[in-house]
């Protein structure tokens, strides 16, 4: 992988200059890399990593809802697929090998809402043959990033 793109994955908040010095280049260089990176849509945004159970308005619950379809003539999975990933409450739509097709995560305020999505829009598209929805309960590690733990230390407890 580009050197550059992982220094961004670590932090997007790296300056120019910063990762120009660390990378041994100019500014412009840099400047210009990423502008065609993101030109080519190999840099889809930029995001802070965040640990929900730290933050006090970012209570939101989300899931994996894996989702059984019918690929369509001429389009294989990619039309539903891509519509599926157009919905707001869809973080992220993926297919998969395995037992289903799609691993999609999605968020909402609530149990409720999460259910809702699921039972009013996604299972009622023409082409979605069945879902499993798996509520998200800890996070331990987001996007390579270790979530805060409230453990002691790095070994786990020993019961008699």
């Amino acid at each position: 992988m580009d050197s550059l793109i992982e220094l961004l994955q670590k932090n997007a908040r790296c300056g120019d200059q910063e990762l120009a010095e660390l990378l041994g280049s100019s500014e412009e260089d840099i400047n210009a890399r990423i502008r065609a990176l993101e030109e080519k849509g190999a840099i889809l945004g930029y995001t802070a990593v965040v640990d929900s159970e730290q933050v006090e308005d970012g209570k939101r619950v989300s899931a994996v809802i894996e989702v059984k379809i019918t690929p369509e003539r001429g389009g294989g999975f990619d039309l539903l697929a891509t519509r599926i990933a157009k919905f707001d409450q869809v973080e992220s739509c993926v297919l998969m090998s395995g037992g289903y097709d799609l691993s999609v995560v999605v968020s909402g305020d609530s149990l409720h809402d999460v259910a809702r999505f699921v039972a009013e829009k996604l299972s009622t598209l023409q082409g979605v043959i069945s879902t499993a929805t798996h509520f998200h309960l800890k996070t331990y590690k987001r996007d390579g990033f270790l979530a805060k733990s409230d453990a002691g230390g790095d070994r786990l407890p020993v019961t008699p």
